[in-house]
């Protein structure tokens, strides 16, 4: 049950994937509130630190994901081709976003030499710094790409929506439940 198979998703994906949700979802409301503090705020260096953080926790696991993807079997898709078609390509674009506003953010946090602490457990290094403008251009990339993201995310749910109200298929739920999913497949 907790390994994937051609009828559904185990739960180490499905925990990543709701795990990446609201991390992305939390990530991008607390970046977006960050941004009206003012240097009195008590928050004004610990929202950073926590979104500096999560941001490298997320980007550990989103490379753990796609790691257990390559050796995991993806679940047939449902429907037609066109909708199969699309959905792997709106998969690769989520995936691609997430890792350009994951990246982004690091090269923004990591401008200036420093690495990141994560929630003083460890630190990730620098590795990539010095450039000029790098903060300020990642950081335009960063506010970019994770709204994209976001509003490419609130697609995918009402598409998940749609499956599931509309067109009484099994998506929506192959991701809520790994037994679920073998039990009617």
């Amino acid at each position: 049950m907790w390994r994937n198979t051609r009828s559904g998703w185990g739960w180490v994906s499905i925990a990543l994937h709701w795990l990446s949700a609201l991390a992305i979802i939390g990530l991008f409301a607390l970046g977006w509130w960050m941004t009206g503090l003012d240097y009195y705020s008590g928050w004004y260096n610990e929202g950073p630190w926590i979104h500096r953080s999560v941001g490298v926790l997320l980007l550990l696991a989103t490379v753990g994901r796609l790691v257990w993807r390559l050796f995991q079997p993806t679940p047939h898709a449902e429907g037609g081709r066109f909708e199969a078609l699309a959905a792997h390509l709106g998969h690769l674009a989520l995936y691609a976003l997430l890792l350009v506003a994951l990246v982004s953010g690091y090269l923004i946090s990591t401008a200036k030499g420093g690495g990141i602490s994560v929630f003083g457990w460890f630190e990730l290094p620098a590795t990539v710094y010095g450039f000029a403008n790098q903060a300020e251009m990642a950081g335009t990339v960063h506010w970019y790409s994770s709204l994209t993201l976001l509003v490419l995310a609130a697609g995918h749910a009402l598409v998940s929506f749609k499956h599931h109200w509309l067109d009484k298929r099994l998506t929506l739920l192959r991701m809520l439940s790994a037994r679920y999913a073998r039990r009617n497949s």
